[in-house]
């Protein structure tokens, strides 16, 4: 269930919040807005994939199956995208923004966004993948 609901939570802020937050607000409050939920879905993320990976590995541990799986694998590649995505180009996207730096705001901002794509695409399959594992009537 909590790899559904992160997953929901990328697809609300992509197709949803940022959308709605540039259509009805001015360009700079937008951006304030969506960059401000952007960081607290990156905390989010690092908390949710942490979890995945302990319960995926106290279950491959319990079931005596293997302690690295793809069930493993999917939620830390997914956590590497929070962390270079978020907090690895956020610094050079505000560097950029001051007119430093080597890339322009637009890269980064592409390159960002690349990998909330590929985040969001792992967290769906994942949570694909438990809940086939797991019916939904299942206990």
């Amino acid at each position: 269930m909590l790899a559904a609901l992160w997953g929901g939570l990328l697809l609300c802020i992509a197709f949803v919040a940022a959308p709605s937050a540039f259509a009805a607000l001015e360009r700079v409050q937008a951006g304030l807005l969506v960059a401000r939920l952007f960081a607290l879905e990156a905390y989010i993320s690092l908390a949710a994939g942490l979890l995945l990976m302990m319960m995926e590995r106290r279950l491959g541990r319990d079931g005596g199956g293997p302690v690295f799986s793809a069930s493993m694998l999917l939620p830390a590649v997914a956590l590497f995208c929070t962390v270079a995505g978020y907090f690895g180009l956020q610094p050079l996207m505000a560097a950029a923004r001051a007119g430093q730096g080597g890339w322009s705001f637009m890269t980064l901002h592409a390159v960002s966004f690349g990998f909330y794509g590929a985040k969001t695409l792992l967290v769906l399959v994942l949570a694909w993948r438990a809940s086939k594992e797991r019916g939904p009537f299942q206990s």
